[in-house]
């Protein structure tokens, strides 16, 4: 059997040689240790790369992470939450701002503010998302898979660090499985009732299955859970292969 090396941290070492050395540790340690390889065999090898996000990753401050992810070229197919594409938005002309878990919500109704655990966001700023929505949202004949929606809102944004945008530019897939339950959902629908918007949500089940079949190797990483992470595994569930590499990062 191997034995457990007594992790030491030395003057200067990167990130790297300690998440290497956590690989000979137990529990927690070794498990990011063994993910970190497996992510680094996805990107070096010739995978087709899905990336599925729940939670409130946005918010939290992770937004130009997953963005920068898309731009670098480690992302291939994109599932998130509707809530994500949200903030997302939202943080292309506002911003999201430290808070305390213990507010009391009575008093942030008050003054405005929305809160997600410990972080806050203005009543404003959803206002004015909902503006710049009915502005970019399209009025079309076609009929749009949530995939061609969403990538029409993602040139529709001017932010170079927006993950819909960031999608658009690197003709990136994103997928919501869950998308009128979010506020772009709403407001598409709002949108609908003037002008001309269909969207077919099965579309995108035929669009990622495609894509699925069209995959010779493939690696997931799982951030969080609930509906991406299942509309991608049931997605290539319907294909004649399986994932090769999977990470999934949870509490």
């Amino acid at each position: 059997m191997e034995i457990v090396h007594q992790l030491q941290i030395e003057p200067g070492m990167s990130i790297n040689s300690l998440v290497k050395g956590m690989g000979h540790c137990g529990f927690g340690a070794r498990r990011l240790s063994q993910a970190m390889n497996i992510y680094e065999e996805m990107l070096k090898g010739d995978f087709t790369k899905f990336l599925t996000v729940s939670g409130a990753m946005v918010p939290a401050g992770m937004r130009e992470i997953i963005s920068g992810l898309i731009r670098g070229r480690h992302v291939d197919v994109l599932v998130v939450t509707g809530a994500n594409l949200v903030h997302d938005i939202i943080e292309s002309f506002g911003c999201h701002c430290l808070g305390s878990a213990e507010s009391d919500d009575a008093a942030l109704r008050e003054e405005g503010k929305s809160r997600i655990y410990d972080v806050f966001l203005r009543d404003e700023d959803f206002a004015a998302f909902e503006e710049l929505m009915q502005r970019i949202l399209p009025d079309t004949e076609k009929v749009l898979s949530g995939r061609e929606l969403l990538r029409t809102l993602g040139s529709g944004i001017d932010d170079p660090r927006s993950i819909l945008r960031s999608a658009c530019d690197m003709n990136v897939p994103v997928f919501c499985p869950a998308l009128p339950d979010s506020m772009i959902g709403l407001q598409a629908w709002m949108h609908s009732q003037t002008k001309k918007l269909t969207v077919d949500a099965f579309a995108d089940v035929k669009e990622i299955v495609d894509i699925c079949y069209a995959c010779q190797r493939s690696g997931i990483l799982i951030v969080g859970g609930g509906t991406p992470k299942n509309f991608a595994l049931q997605s290539m569930l319907l294909s004649p292969r399986s994932f090769d590499l999977a990470i999934q990062l949870t509490t």
